[in-house]
């Protein structure tokens, strides 16, 4: 199929599967809902290729976001009640609502960039690349979900709702961080944003990054409020792994990741 031959839509599907709104076309498209969400209204994002880099935007609040998606389409449901509040209280509300959706340009697709960064990402099974998931979150609670950790918001001197939503251990040593890019990349720099709600918070003194290739790297980490970075030759991965998470002595039990930016380029760009 050619770039000409491409089509996207955006549509507001409600609980019963009755469209509420759609827009469709094949190059940039907008869709103004305006209505109030309802519980268990979703937005699906149709495609036209089995593969693709998309920039979209689910809601007005909360901005563009580049990702990959696998298949011809996504889902992505509209959070109410507690999985509310781990997002902006301006975002998905009110009576008035713009997304956009269009394929990626080759300049965006091609650049360096943090490669972890998905706003829309969303707990569970998805086709939304890139996708963080962890085999133990805090009390289950949206706050302190796998997810918060790649949605681009930094803010760590606290815990609990946004702003301050974070990935919570549980307390567990054994606890296991994972991010999938859904394609191969090339990464070769790493941020992680600690929380840093002392002495509330302690904090993590070494973590091991596990790469997809097999490779591992030891990340010494400080008691800090600021973004720690580390650098390191350039590999072909499709995901990676936060492991062997090791606690300062610290009085507190409660370690925790606001965020991890994940840098490099794409291995190939054959979906453009």
């Amino acid at each position: 199929m050619s770039v000409l031959d491409r089509t996207i839509a955006i549509k507001v599907i409600k609980e019963n599967g009755d469209t509420a709104a759609v827009q469709s076309g094949d190059e940039k498209i907008q869709l103004v809902y305006a209505s109030a969400y309802e519980e268990g209204d979703r937005i699906a994002v149709e495609l036209s290729e089995e593969e693709a880099f998309l920039v979209m935007q689910l809601d007005d609040a909360m901005g563009e976001c580049f990702v990959f998606v696998k298949g011809r389409s996504i889902s992505f449901e509209i959070p109410f009640g507690e999985k509310k509040i781990c997002y902006s209280p301006k975002s998905f509300y009110g009576k008035k609502h713009l997304l956009s959706a269009r394929y990626a340009e080759k300049e965006e697709i091609e650049r360096y960039k943090n490669l972890a960064l998905n706003k829309y990402d969303q707990h569970g099974e998805t086709n939304c690349y890139p996708h963080a998931s962890a085999n133990v979150e805090t009390r289950g609670e949206s706050v302190f979900a796998a997810k918060n950790a790649i949605n681009g918001n930094c803010e760590n001197h606290s815990h609990g709702e946004w702003p301050y939503e974070s990935w919570g251990i549980n307390r567990n040593p054994e606890a296991v961080m994972k991010l999938e890019f859904g394609r191969q990349v090339l990464v070769d720099k790493m941020c992680l944003y600690l929380r840093a709600d002392f002495p509330h918070d302690a904090w993590w003194e070494q973590v091991t990054v596990g790469f997809s290739d097999g490779t591992e790297l030891i990340w010494e980490l400080t008691k800090t409020d600021r973004g720690q970075e580390i650098s390191f030759p350039a590999k072909a991965v499709t995901g990676l792994e936060l492991k062997n998470l090791i606690k300062a002595e610290d009085p507190s039990p409660f370690p925790a990741l606001t965020q991890v930016e994940v840098y490099g380029r794409e291995k190939s760009c054959n979906f453009i």
